[in-house]
């Protein structure tokens, strides 16, 4: 059965700087590009390049980059069916800094995403009928949970990125069996620093508590903290230079998924999408730094 995405398609803007500007000042940059983006589109360009068989459901605006956009997800071989165009608005768009260290600042205007509401979702009912439902934080809450709960009462299993980091009702976290904070945002979810693995250990408790069956809290060069039931451990990363680390989260999550749809085990899953995050930072952009399934396999063949 297909993965669904439910989630944002953006239209980012990239700059590369030597640091970011402190407030009131002006730094020259160097290669600008217009490259396609979305936490939503992202993950489902990881998940379909991963192997995943998979379908969007998203909104994109009447610009002039939304055929692009379109046409790109298809090539990808991304079911596109459920992606509405919206009239009068325009595509979701980033703005987004890269420094020399690969470190970003990313602004966000929502655009067409925040079109995706629970009513326009109603008219794609049948793509809540999936093996997984993969979720965002960067269309609407309410939407957000009327695909959780329509996917939880016919059997799928719902994975949610809470990215960008914010408060989040019960009712969502209840409808969760696996969850992919990083570190800030598991400190948004439990209030617990997750600064050393007895913070992940304690974070993930209470994520838990909220009804939660799997945690996995990305912590970036150290690897993941993946917990079960209660039961965690540190996986280490891969080591590797970073160029750009926008997307590198939602490459991960792309390819987590695509690897437990194709049944692959929990653990070698995290491995496959820690090695997909790896390759995605040594290059930049968002989805043009996503890799393919074979890339991702010949690096795990060197590990």
């Amino acid at each position: 059965m297909t993965l669904t995405v439910t989630g944002s398609i953006n239209i980012d803007h990239v700059i590369r700087l030597p640091q970011f500007p402190r407030p009131g000042e002006t730094l020259t940059g160097s290669d600008y590009r217009i490259v396609p983006g979305g936490k939503g589109a992202n993950q489902a360009v990881a998940a379909a390049r991963a192997g995943a068989d998979t379908r969007l459901v998203a909104c994109v605006g009447e610009d002039a980059m939304a055929k692009t956009l379109l046409d790109g997800f298809a090539a990808d071989g991304i079911n596109i069916n459920a992606i509405d165009t919206v009239a009068g608005v325009n595509t979701g768009v980033a703005l987004i800094q890269v420094n020399d260290a690969g470190e970003n600042t990313i602004a966000l205007a929502a655009g067409a995403n925040a079109e995706l509401t629970p009513a326009r979702l109603e008219h794609h009912a049948s793509a809540l009928y999936c093996k997984q439902l993969l979720l965002q934080l960067e269309i609407p809450l309410e939407t957000n949970l009327a695909a959780a709960r329509a996917a939880r009462e016919q059997g799928a299993q719902v994975i949610l990125n809470p990215a960008p980091a914010r408060a989040l009702p019960a009712e969502l976290l209840a409808l969760v069996d696996l969850i992919t904070p990083n570190e800030t945002e598991a400190e948004r979810l439990t209030g617990i620093a997750v600064s050393d693995e007895s913070g992940a250990d304690a974070a993930a408790k209470v994520l838990h508590a909220s009804g939660i069956a799997t945690v996995i809290i990305t912590l970036g060069a150290r690897g993941v903290w993946l917990s079960e039931q209660g039961q965690g451990r540190r996986i280490p990363g891969f080591s590797v230079q970073a160029v750009d680390t926008t997307a590198a989260g939602d490459t991960f999550n792309g390819a987590l998924v695509a690897a437990l749809q194709q049944g692959m085990a929990l653990e070698p899953a995290v491995r496959f999408a820690q090695g997909a995050a790896a390759i995605s930072v040594t290059r930049p952009g968002a989805q043009t730094s996503v890799p393919w399934k074979a890339e991702i396999e010949a690096l795990l063949e060197q590990a």
